[in-house]
Parts: structure tokens; C-alpha cells; sequence
């Protein structure tokens, strides 16, 4: 889902405010206070080093030519796999060749100095605080440098109180401390917020105004003819943290009247026309569900099926100027050497077509297609189970070229990756044979837009990690117990597959797949803890086979009793919070107490969610650590509102069925943004997500993303140029921007959908 050169740049633009702070104790810089002189701080050779007036300061030499060939840096602690972190300083830059901005950048301590985080930083005469918030991708020690280089003459940088601690420990306040906005004392346009596309009847009914009074506000909700259908008076919230905006909800619950022209007005303020209607979600399960057939790779994408605009040849294919996906080598050379080391090698070609596209691009990543099947299946297998006449269970539901075939829609689908997924798998007789290739995709970036038939860029297969090989085994179990009625020999290649691949990982559990400089064409998803995956993957395999060895496996797991759910969303790095809900929901061969153990802990954490939700002004279920949305945020609270859902099958208590339909509130229209983060959603939606192929923006012969598209959503650590530019000082909630560059905030992912569909056909069915 990452797709751009500057990959693992996570930046933004610093605008600065006026306190200043000193270090504390806990930060992971040591003497960043310079009470001691220069500390651990070093330099290049073209910048001297001193300590002046209790401030670290560089005098940078005249004409080094590039940033990065002038440094000041510091090795640093221990950094946590998956912690957010807020980075702080005091800076400082004076001469007549002084830059206006640097570069400050965490990276690995050694060759190849993979970036872990980076941004630049607006520097002025005045010395003035910086704090950057971060979440840390990789365990281990790191090293902070201060690109400097690049200016014709000669320049004195200074820095002051450089700290690195956990986010959520005592910071100093400045604009750009995203955790917690700003209040907002102006008004806004609009200010009514609600789900554009509807409410179910009996479901409930919010909307969130954003309004300056400190006393309610008097509502109606009409028709287009100004009928009064009800009316009352808004429940003041307050100012929303991480939007700033002061903010009443209007509660409307009781009306369950049918109808499609509806409006919500607070004094001269007017909401968007929205429906009530029973069939509310069951268009966006199918297209959900639908959105994944143009995604394939290796097939025509015919137009009659997924609309004429989304026609277009077979994607790496092998037909000029495609490299083609059927015969593919492994990666070589020098990059090849640098990543996994000299004695990693295969020999030959594999064929690897098939399988989806992953995001924007046309990588293709096991980690991420695991996820994303699995929770495919877990649509199906929760309408099976709790909603057995569901559509979702039939034949020809959704628009796919196998249907009519007598196997349900859902399953076709999810076959097509999972297909590709065991095209993955190293043969027997090979070295590591078992284990699955990491990923496949282009040995360079190729620019927007591209069509996947015109991709001329040479594909390489990555080496195997224990990650992806657990994936497998996953997803190839869960795949054997719901294909068995349908397929039965394909059922028995899976379940074969599974055992293989997890006795694969046994020996080699910890082949991981490392970090790159970005620039290597396609997406790390780099992982150095798979416990979550082992406990995934023997869950998977208990609950189809039910055989004992894996229920040990699971009780020896660290995730066996700690609580997996955090509020801040399961997703393809952390996969033992969607464990936990199969457990839960389908671990019929594990022993009554480790059942219920399994059980409680789903209903403890929605009720957590719950809570969360009730406190919250625009209704979404989301806890982002250190209070920092986070990448694909949107998908994060769809993952939290499935708990919610499980916890309903699980119950059968309306409340919670009621906070799984709240929470997709958000997603419809009742944000910050006023958009519909899904396109053909709502009076205003997201339409120009980021993509090689959907890209309208770029070229106006091409299509917008397909409805049912998911945008990633608000990302407060600003990833890509456009967002660097057009988004800097945004509020957490506010980081948002609809444009086809904006890939940090406005990709559309194989993932992502993925738990749209299984959120939106759980809406649809749930009663």
C-alpha cells in the first residue's frame, strides 16, 4: 500500500511556536541539553562542532553540494516496534547562505541507513521549539541526523534540548503537535455532519454541528418539501482534540420512518439530503466485494462485467512492453546483496501471476494479500454462521466473471489470491523450500499513470520471510474448511499447503524481511516480531483440523492471554487481534474454558469500545497511540467496529450492534472533513484516490477509483510531497486531502477494502 520512491520518508513541514522545553529524563537522546558539552553528538568532517551559550552548534562549510553530505547526528536508545514516539528540539540557522528548511531524519545505525522516519524542518534566525510525532515501524537503536549540506556558501546551524520520547509523556505544546489540535474559534462552513449516504431504521441516528455555542441548539429534521419530522435540541460536547473543533450532537434515533430526502437544519445551518433505508449497506457489500475483480492481476478485466470505464487488458501478462508475472527470478545483484546477504539465492523462474494488485501500484505482497483474504473469508464465514440466508452466501451476488458457477461469490474471489498466494511457496528440493517469497513486484518505481499492461519494468521475486509463510499457512487453513463443500480436492491442496507452510516457519521462524532505502520499486512490509503470526496461523489450523498440537502451540504463545485489542486497530504488521475474533467466533474445538476465555476478552474489549465511542463527538471507534492518526486510519476503526460486531454474534446485545453502526457514521460523512471517505457514497466523496490506474486526475481518459473504494483516511504523519505541502499544521483528524499525489492519506489498498466488506456485509445482515 506504499507507493512511492520516497517510501520511507515519513515528513512533514514544522511550523513553530514560542515555548521552549528541556529534556526529560526518559528521552532516548542522552545530553540533549548540552549542560555537558557535545555528548554523543558527531559531525562530518565539513561541519565544526561546538558548544555555544549551553547550544550545540555546526558551522557547515561553503559549497558541499547534496544534504546529506553534511551531518550533524547522534546515536540513540532502543526504539519499540509499533511505539509512537514525538521527537523534539530547538533549532536555530544564521548566515546570509543559512537554508529556510533542513532535513531531520531517524535511521538505522548502519549501512544502508534505511530511513525510519524523516521531515523537513522550517528553520529561522529565532531559535524555536520543533516536535515531530511518529510511529516507529522496527525494534532496535537508531541514529538522528541533521541533514545540513547543499548551500554555495558557508552556515551556522544550532540546536538546543533534542529529546526522543514515547508519545503521551510530557511535550511541549506547539502547532504542529498533532495529538491535540488547537481549539478552532472561527466558524466553518457546513457545519452539519452526518452520514450522507443514510441510516438504517432501527439503527441509530446522530449527527455531530460544529458550533462555537457553549449552550444547545435547537434541530428539525424535514423533508425536500419542509415537512417537520422531529426536532430537539443538541447535546454540547465541547472541543474535539483531534480536530479542534468545538462540536453538539443532534440525536435523531426515534425517527425510523423510510425515506430518501431527509435534512437535518440547526438554525441557518442545513445538513445534506441522507435516506433511511433498510437496504442501506447491502449495495456497499456488493460493491465491496466487486471493487476486487479490477484489481487482478493476469486477467482481462471485461467491461460488461466491472463497467466499461474499468476495461483493460491482462496485467503482466508477459506481452510487450510487460515483463509479465508467468517467469520471474529472484532478485540479483547488489541490492540483492545488500538486503538479504550473499549466500541467499534461487535459481530458475517461477510463475507467479495471478493474485490482485495491492494497492496503487503493482506490487504484490503475501503480508498484505494474507490479511486481505483472510478477511474475505471471514465475511463469508460469518454470514454462514450468523446469517445463513445472507446474499452474501449465494452465487452471483457480486460482479465477477465466475459467476453462475455454483460456488459463492465471496469464495471465487477469495480464490484468485489465494491461488497466487500458493504459486508463493518455495518447491520442494529448493533451499528453504515451504517458505513463501515475501513479495513480487517492479524493480524500479514507475510513475502515475500506468496501466498494468504497460508496465515495462523487469519483476523480482523477494526472499522468504517467516511472515509471509505464516500468512500462508493462515489463510491456506482457513481457506480448506470453507472451500470443502464446494471444492474438495482444492480444499485438501490448501490444507496441505498449510501444514507445509507452517512447519516451514517452525524452522525458520526468524527469516525476516528487512528494510530498504525506498527506492527499490515496491512496499518493505518489513516485520521482526511474527509471534502474533505463529499465534494466527495455529489458530487457523486448530479451528480447521482441531487437531491438539496446535492448541498447544496457541497455549505457549505470548498472545494466548494478553489482550490484543488497544483501541488503535489490528492490521497486516498485527494479526493477533483478527486471531482473537476467530478464535472466538469459530474456535469450536477449543476446551469451554479456553472458549470463553477467548470470548470474554472480544466482549471486554468492546465494551472498552464502546466507551470510547461515547465520548466521542464525531462517533468513530479509534484510540491511535499517542493520539496520532495513523496510516490508513480509516481502515483502523473499521477493524475496531468488527469487535464491536463480534461482540454482537457473540451476545446478541443490541448495544453493540448499535456502536458497529455508529462507527461507520465516520466513514459516510459525519468527520471533520464533511467527505465520504468511500467513492459513490454520499453528496461528497473521495474520488481521486491514489492509483496508477484509476487516475482520473491525471488523465481524463482514465476512471476515477470504482465505487466502494476506501480511502486511507487522516495520517497526521505526513507522508508524500502533496500532503508535506498542502496539509502542513493540519489537526490530527483534519489531515486529509482528496488527491491522487496525497498517497499517505488517499491510497486505496487490497486491505483496506477488505474490512469494508466485511464491515459492511456484517451491516447488512446483522439484525
Amino acid at each position: 500500500m506504499m507507493t512511492s520512491p520516497i517510501l520511507a520518508a515519513l515528513g512533514l513541514v514544522l511550523a513553530f511556536g514560542t515555548s521552549a522545553f528541556a529534556a526529560p529524563s526518559s528521552s532516548l537522546v542522552r545530553g540533549g541539553d548540552f549542560s555537558n558539552g557535545k555528548a554523543g553528538f558527531w559531525s562530518t568532517d565539513n561541519v565544526r562542532l561546538a558548544v555555544r551559550s549551553g547550544q550545540l552548534c555546526g558551522d557547515v562549510s561553503a559549497g558541499v553540494e547534496k544534504p546529506w553530505d553534511a551531518l550533524i547526528g547522534v546515536d540513540t536508545g532502543e526504539l519499540k516496534a509499533g511505539q509512537s514516539y514525538v521527537l523534539g528540539f530547538e533549532a536555530r540557522a544564521t548566515g546570509n547562505d543559512a537554508p529556510d528548511r533542513i532535513k531531520v531524519m531517524l535511521q538505522d545505525p548502519k549501512a544502508p541507513w534505511a530511513e525510519r522516519f524523516a521531515a523537513p524542518v522550517e528553520v529561522t534566525e529565532a531559535l524555536e521549539p520543533a516536535s515531530l510525532p511518529f510511529s516507529n515501524a522496527r525494534a532496535g537503536r537508531a541514529q538522528l541526523v541533521f541533514q545540513l549540506g547543499g548551500q554555495q556558501g558557508a552556515w551556522r546551524f544550532c540546536i538546543d534540548n533534542v529529546k526522543l520520547s514515547p508519545a503521551g509523556e510530557d511535550q511541549a505544546e506547539t502547532r504542529m503537535n498533532q495529538n491535540r489540535a488547537a481549539p478552532v474559534l472561527e466558524p466553518v462552513a457546513d457545519p452539519v455532519r452526518l452520514n450522507q449516504a443514510g441510516f438504517l431504521p432501527g439503527g441509530p441516528k446522530r449527527a455531530t454541528i460544529i458550533s462555537l455555542s457553549k449552550t444547545p441548539l435547537r434541530f428539525q429534521i424535514v423533508d425536500g418539501a419542509g415537512k417537520l419530522f422531529g426536532e430537539g435540541e443538541t447535546e454540547v460536547r465541547g472541543v474535539d482534540p483531534a480536530s479542534g473543533y468545538s462540536l453538539h450532537v443532534a440525536d435523531f434515533t426515534p425517527l425510523t420512518r423510510p425515506g430518501g430526502d431527509y435534512r437535518l437544519v440547526a438554525g441557518e445551518a442545513a445538513g445534506p439530503a441522507f435516506a433511511i433505508d433498510s437496504d442501506l449497506y447491502r449495495r456497499l457489500s456488493v460493491d465491496a466485494l466487486s471493487w476486487f475483480y479490477p484489481q487482478r492481476s493476469g486477467i482481462v478485466i471485461d467491461g460488461a462485467i466491472a463497467g466499461a470505464a474499468y476495461a483493460r487488458p491482462a496485467g503482466h501478462v508477459g506481452v510487450d512492453p510487460n515483463r509479465g508475472d508467468g517467469a520471474v527470478a529472484c532478485l540479483t545483484g547488489p541490492v540483492a546483496a545488500e538486503l538479504y546477504g550473499k549466500d541467499w539465492q534461487c535459481k530458475g523462474t517461477r510463475d507467479v501471476s495471478g493474485g490482485w494488485y495491492d494497492a496503487g501500484d503493482h506490487g504484490k505482497y503475501v503480508v498484505n494479500g494474507g490479511i486481505s483474504v483472510a478477511q474475505m473469508m471471514a465475511a463469508f464465514e460469518r454470514a454462514k454462521r450468523f446469517a445463513p440466508k445472507s446474499p452474501l452466501l449465494s452465487d452471483g451476488f457480486a460482479r465477477l466473471p465466475e459467476r453462475g458457477n455454483g460456488v459463492p461469490d465471496g469464495l471465487d474471489e477469495a480464490r484468485w489470491e489465494l491461488e497466487f498466494l500458493l504459486k508463493m511457496i518455495v518447491p520442494d528440493g529448493e533451499p528453504l523450500s515451504g517458505m513463501a517469497y515475501h513479495k513480487v513486484h517492479d524493480i524500479g518505481w514507475t510513475g502515475l499513470p500506468m496501466l498494468p499492461h504497460l508496465d515495462p519494468k523487469e519483476r523480482a521475486l523477494h526472499r522468504p520471510s517467516t511472515a509471509a509463510t505464516l500468512n500462508v499457512a493462515a489463510v491456506a487453513a482457513q481457506g480448506a474448511r470453507l472451500f470443502r463443500p464446494y471444492d474438495a480436492a482444492f480444499a485438501d491442496r490448501l490444507l496441505a499447503a498449510a501444514r507445509t507452510a507452517y512447519g516451514a516457519a517452525q524452522k525458520h521462524p526468524d527469516l525476516f524481511a528487512p528494510v530498504s532505502d525506498g527506492q527499490q520499486g515496491g512496499g518493505d512490509y518489513d516485520d521482526d516480531d511474527v509471534s502474533d503470526e505463529f499465534y494466527w496461523a495455529a489458530a487457523e489450523l486448530l479451528i480447521t483440523t482441531g487437531d491438539t498440537a496446535y492448541l498447544e502451540a496457541l497455549r505457549v504463545s505470548p498472545h494466548w492471554k494478553r489482550d490484543p485489542f488497544d483501541g488503535a486497530g489490528f492490521d497486516w504488521r498485527n494479526v493477533a487481534g483478527f486471531a482473537r475474533l476467530e478464535l472466538a467466533l469459530y474456535g469450536d474445538p477449543l476446551p469451554d474454558a479456553d472458549r470463553q476465555m477467548a470470548r470474554a476478552s472480544v466482549i471486554s474489549a468492546a465494551d472498552r469500545f464502546v466507551s470510547y465511542q461515547k465520548k466521542q463527538g464525531f462517533g468513530y471507534i479509534y484510540r491511535p497511540k499517542g493520539g496520532i492518526f495513523a496510516w490508513g486510519s480509516n481502515h483502523l476503526m473499521l477493524q475496531n467496529l468488527l469487535v464491536t460486531a463480534a461482540a454482537f454474534d457473540l451476545t446478541g446485545e443490541k448495544h453493540y450492534l448499535a456502536a458497529a453502526r455508529e462507527a461507520m457514521d465516520y466513514l459516510l460523512g459525519r468527520n471533520p472533513m464533511n467527505i465520504s471517505y468511500i467513492t459513490g457514497y454520499g453528496t461528497a466523496f473521495a474520488h481521486n484516490q491514489h492509483s496508477r490506474w484509476y487516475a482520473h486526475q491525471l488523465n481524463p481518459a482514465l476512471p476515477s477509483p470504482p465505487a466502494g473504494s476506501l480511502a486511507g483516511g487522516p495520517n497526521a504523519t505526513l507522508a508524500d510531497p502533496v500532503a508535506l505541502e498542502k496539509l502542513a499544521g493540519c489537526a490530527g483528524s483534519r489531515c486529509y486531502i482528496d488527491d491522487i499525489g496525497a498517497w499517505g492519506v488517499n491510497e486505496i489498498t487490497i486491505n483496506w477494502n477488505a474490512a469494508l466488506l466485511q464491515a459492511a456485509s456484517f451491516l447488512a445482515d446483522a439484525q
